[in-house]
């Protein structure tokens, strides 16, 4: 098992910079690959960036990427968000991905709110 749970989110105005901390805990060997999603109200959660825990190697959605830089040490997942516009406004999940066993774990999210 794995837990994850997120921090810093917040109110921030547009322009500005963010960065969430998703402290990992359990058997977070057996994860490949960690990543951001995010889940603006009426839309559906969309993954923004993932790195692999082997490697480092990264991976941001086009539409967002340049402004969101993805990195990890040891116990934490880090997520820095530059440039901040109101459509960035969602609630911001971690999450890891077991790809032996297929299972996923997620933290609980953090509230980041835009305004202009």
């Amino acid at each position: 098992q794995v837990q994850l749970a997120e921090s810093g989110g917040g109110l921030v105005q547009a322009g500005g910079s963010l960065k969430l901390s998703c402290a990992v805990s359990g058997n977070i060997a057996t994860l490949h690959t960690m990543g951001w999603s995010r889940q603006a109200p009426g839309k559906q959660r969309e993954s923004i960036a993932t790195i692999t825990t082997s490697g480092g190697y990264t991976n941001y959605a086009y539409a967002i990427k340049g402004r969101i830089t993805i990195s990890r040490d040891n116990v934490k997942l880090y997520l820095q968000m530059n440039n901040l516009t109101p459509e960035d406004t969602s609630i911001y999940y971690c999450y890891g991905m077991d790809w032996s066993s297929g299972d996923d774990y997620w933290g609980q999210g953090t509230q980041v709110t835009v305004s202009a």
